[in-house]
């Protein structure tokens, strides 16, 4: 069994201590792919660094997080696009819109995901999205660009059955963690609906632990959980689950029809 974990900071200041135990461990349970998402330059290095090291199994996104949109953005811009110059990136992400913990900068969010969408348009590359309080707002903007070949994640998804409808026909991937195993989230209603050809997995470790583990530190290993849970609402067994939803990582971030 092979499972892609397609958004994990294993280069979190949670992992220092055990990042080779944790890789290893997931990678003996069958998760032998993991894509980690930029943050802004303060663990740009730290991020490559770890992709240099496990250049077979760990890759990199280059990108600035809305809640790294500060008054210094066109600065972070810059640095993301002096990076994109000196190496290949798997995507441009985690970029998006965050209005849930402060809205000072609502109009700079804005203006860095169109210039991230952009620089995934520029390099041909997927868009690894972010959205928290701004969902709605995400994919009006997602749906100016439906045919301009830009496609991509909505990270940690958790919104409506019909938000999630309208993500899907941006041609979008709706990535899947921990919360579907949390009873209250009401994701397991929404994606017993959703077909598994638009669904990744992923953990957004250390962030997001799913049952057992919740309150947890979040590691790769435990995607395992979120395949199971899937597979319970599915009613198929989780290989399937495992098989199809790595597939559809690999189209996204190799670009290849498989």
């Amino acid at each position: 069994m092979q499972i892609i974990d397609t958004h994990c900071h294993l280069y979190a200041a949670e992992f220092d201590n055990d990042i080779d135990d944790l890789i290893s461990k997931a990678k003996t349970l069958g998760v032998d792919e993991f894509y980690m998402p930029a943050i802004d330059n303060s663990t740009h290095i730290k991020m490559v660094s770890l992709a240099e090291k496990y250049p077979q199994c760990c890759f990199s996104m280059m990108g600035l997080h809305p809640c790294s949109v500060k008054e210094d953005w066109e600065k972070e811009m810059e640095i993301v696009v002096d990076w994109l110059k000196q190496k290949e990136f798997a995507a441009i992400g985690e970029a998006g819109l965050d209005f849930y913990w402060d809205k000072t900068f609502i109009k700079e969010q804005y203006l860095a995901l169109e210039k991230q969408i952009a620089l995934a348009l520029t390099y041909q590359i997927p868009l690894v999205l972010h959205t928290r309080n701004a969902m709605q707002e995400t994919i009006g903007i997602i749906k100016k660009y439906k045919n301009t070949g830009l496609r991509g994640i909505f990270h940690c998804f958790g919104g409506s059955a019909e938000e999630a409808l309208q993500i899907i026909e941006t041609g979008f991937y709706l990535g899947i963690g921990g919360v579907l195993t949390y009873k209250k989230s009401g994701l397991q209603d929404v994606i017993k609906n959703i077909d598994l050809a638009h669904i990744v997995l992923e953990t957004d470790a250390p962030y997001l632990s799913p049952v057992p583990y919740r309150g947890k530190r979040n590691e790769s290993a435990y995607i395992i959980e979120v395949a199971k849970k899937l597979a319970e609402i599915k009613n198929i067994p989780v290989d399937e689950v495992a098989a199809i939803t790595s597939m559809n990582a690999k189209k996204i971030f190799k670009n290849k029809n498989v």
